[in-house]
């Protein structure tokens, strides 16, 4: 048994680098920045301002937008709510029909799933086998109170990373606007934002080493993307998202999406490197299946099926691993996971998967060591059951 269990979660949560932790500490005590930035009557309120709209262009950057176009909120789970709702109660008397994905994330998909209850329609696409929506598929289901197209950059349990460039092509010509999550691809892949017809996406800090409880929605100027706020009370964020922000947590999301730029392409060469040793390590064992698509997949992501054994007993077993078996947000249902069986999973390959995220602190030599934890594991938990795939 390790004193430290390997880390392998990162599409659960990331480590706040070093380098942004310092940042953040400048903005909490007496000695720092502590002003609310919406009080520019004095020093320290400008200060704060200053603060914060360093950060908001330093999200832009990453994503190639006007940094007037970012909106700070709580997370992606928030951004995502704003997005969807707001889009389908301002745009309401026009029509109520939305479009997404059976495989986004929770914040897309129960969101949707109220709005269905408040007398919206919802269209429900389902993925290819290799866990992608077409933009033919967006197309054939668009009809004229279509009003938001919701669809996901990158899936959070399989990676599958969506042409978000081809599916915005298709909408040039409707009217209705195009929501992107993209809580688990920025900073990890190339995001262009100028080079694409998305009106609202949404992301979030600790997904790539920035703090918790901050993210962002962007909202597009040019044409403009009209949508209702959630949160009254101050019309901070232009009306959109009302509430005193939080200086030092948005210093923290400013400097991790700006280390994230400068990383992007060599942590991605690296990852994708480390994802195949691993799955190279693993691909061998019996009844063991790579649910993640081999192209159009995130650098660290890898979701594996060990089809003789339930996942969870295999993630017991490899004590010293944190790895996930399933998502984060849906960790508390014992169900078999909704996105595995939506690409055409039975219950127990869905069952017996384990999802594998690296991260920038991710070793060549952690990788090595679940290689080994895996295989041995693996073979002795068949050895306990070998009946288990009967």
């Amino acid at each position: 048994m390790r004193n430290k269990s390997i880390y392998l979660d990162n599409a659960a949560t990331t480590p706040v680098d070093p380098k942004v932790a310092k940042v953040i500490m400048q903005y909490l005590t007496p000695d720092g920045v502590f002003g609310n930035p919406a009080s520019t009557g004095h020093l320290p309120g400008r200060e704060a301002y200053a603060v914060v709209e360093k950060a908001r262009n330093e999200v832009a950057q990453l994503i190639n937008c006007d940094s007037r176009e970012i909106v700070f909120t709580s997370g992606a789970t928030e951004s995502d709510n704003l997005a969807i709702k707001g889009a389908a109660k301002f745009h309401a008397r026009r029509g109520k029909h939305i479009i997404t994905s059976k495989i986004e994330h929770k914040a897309v998909i129960d969101t949707c799933r109220f709005l269905e209850k408040e007398g919206f329609e919802v269209t429900w696409l389902k993925p290819g086998k290799d866990g992608l929506i077409s933009p033919e598929q967006v197309m054939s289901a668009l009809h004229e109170e279509t009003i938001l197209v919701s669809i996901m950059h990158a899936n959070n349990e399989i990676g599958s990373v969506n042409d978000i460039v081809g599916i915005g092509e298709v909408l040039k010509d409707c009217k209705c606007l195009f929501h992107v999550d993209a809580a688990q691809s920025a900073g990890k892949i190339p995001i262009d934002l100028q080079g694409m017809n998305i009106d609202l996406m949404s992301f979030s800090a600790h997904k790539i080493y920035g703090p918790k409880g901050i993210g962002a929605l962007y909202v597009r100027r040019e044409p403009r993307a009209l949508i209702a706020p959630l949160i009254h009370g101050g019309g901070h964020e232009q009306g959109m998202r009302s509430g005193t922000l939080a200086t030092h947590q948005i210093a923290g999301m400013g400097a991790a999406f700006a280390l994230a730029k400068n990383k992007l392409e060599t942590e991605a060469s690296r990852l994708i490197t480390l994802r195949e040793k691993l799955w190279q390590g693993v691909c061998e064992l019996p009844g063991v299946i790579r649910n993640s698509p081999d192209e159009a997949c995130l650098p660290g992501l890898l979701n594996v099926s060990f089809t003789m054994v339930v996942g969870e007993s295999l993630q017991l077993a490899a004590s010293d691993l944190a790895v996930s078996a399933g998502s984060a947000c849906n960790s508390s249902s014992a169900a078999a996971s909704y996105v595995l069986r939506a690409i055409g999973l039975n219950d127990f390959e869905a069952s017996s998967a384990l999802r594998f995220s690296l991260g920038r602190f991710t070793t060549d030599e952690e990788v090595e060591f679940a290689v080994s934890c895996l295989n041995r594991e693996y073979r002795r938990l068949l050895e306990l059951a070998p009946t288990a795939a009967l």
